[in-house]
């Protein structure tokens, strides 16, 4: 008997071991491992945002909180593993993040803009690429807990990576707010660029991921880069659904020559290859 309590040593193990799966107690956390997390939930509401700025008819806004939401998805991590913040409940947060941000705020956006022209079609084809969204995420989760890892998955994505999809599923969106009629016809072909883009997240096609360590810019090259990407923000900021189509467009194109720089340096992607090939096997 636990003569302090006054309780039977078993009731009182058992009553720690209740307290225990209840997780751990208010207590004081440092304000280091807070920001990552905080920067998640932003990006969340960013993404909700959108789609109530899309019901309202506000699309250039819905469509900026997207990206916004797409550029928050893409620092948190960075901001995690710099701050020494990172967590497991840090990773369920930023999966449900993203699945919200780039898999139904998308969804829902182009959906209440174009596809809902062509009706059921539309609906169908927005349901789908959510859908791939989450099955998209659902499969990183499972490869990044893989004890055995190929060397060429610090250069590449299978599939194309959800905040990509983002940005290409919404090109009808783009096209749109630079004039282009929202008709039956164009919402149809939108509805089968959806289904594609959906495929192309999927798929077992390797994407360059650019996060490399082997990824370096030649020394003289690094002052010309860095008024490349001057030069972009600017055209952004002053041509931005210009600028957004090239940049979707542009993507699109070098997604065949990054899986055939693979399949020059790794071997054939199309083929499955176990453990060592690009996974494409049933876990």
């Amino acid at each position: 008997m636990d003569k302090a309590a006054g309780v039977p040593a078993s009731d009182a193990d058992a009553s720690g071991t209740h307290d225990k799966a209840r997780g751990p107690r208010l207590r004081e956390i440092p304000l280091r491992l807070m920001i990552p997390n905080m920067i998640t939930v932003l990006a969340i509401c960013a993404g909700l945002s959108g789609i109530r700025l899309a019901f309202e008819n506000r699309f250039e806004l819905a469509v900026g909180m997207v990206l916004l939401a797409a550029f928050l998805d893409g620092i948190d991590g960075r901001v995690a593993r710099l701050l020494k913040a990172t967590s497991n409940f840090g990773g369920q947060m930023d999966s449900l993040a993203d699945i919200i941000n780039f898999g139904v705020a998308p969804a829902l956006v182009l959906y209440v803009f174009l596809l809902d022209q062509a009706r059921s079609i539309g609906w169908i084809a927005a349901l789908i690429y959510a859908i791939a969204t989450g099955l998209r995420l659902a499969r990183f989760n499972v490869m990044a807990e893989r004890q055995v890892k190929a060397s060429w998955q610090s250069e590449y994505f299978v599939g194309v990576p959800a905040p990509a999809g983002a940005i290409l599923v919404l090109l009808p969106v783009y096209i749109g707010l630079l004039g282009f009629a929202p008709e039956r016809v164009f919402a149809l072909i939108a509805s089968a660029y959806t289904v594609l883009i959906a495929f192309l997240l999927v798929s077992r096609l390797p994407v360059w991921s650019g996060k490399s360590e082997t990824s370096r810019v030649r020394r003289d090259l690094v002052l010309p880069v860095i008024l490349v990407v001057v030069l972009y923000v600017a055209t952004l900021m002053t041509y931005t659904w210009e600028t957004m189509v090239v940049t979707a467009l542009a993507y699109l194109i070098s997604l065949p020559f990054g899986a055939r720089a693979w399949q020059r340096k790794y071997g054939d992607w199309t083929v499955p290859q176990g453990g060592d090939g690009l996974p494409g096997d049933t876990e």
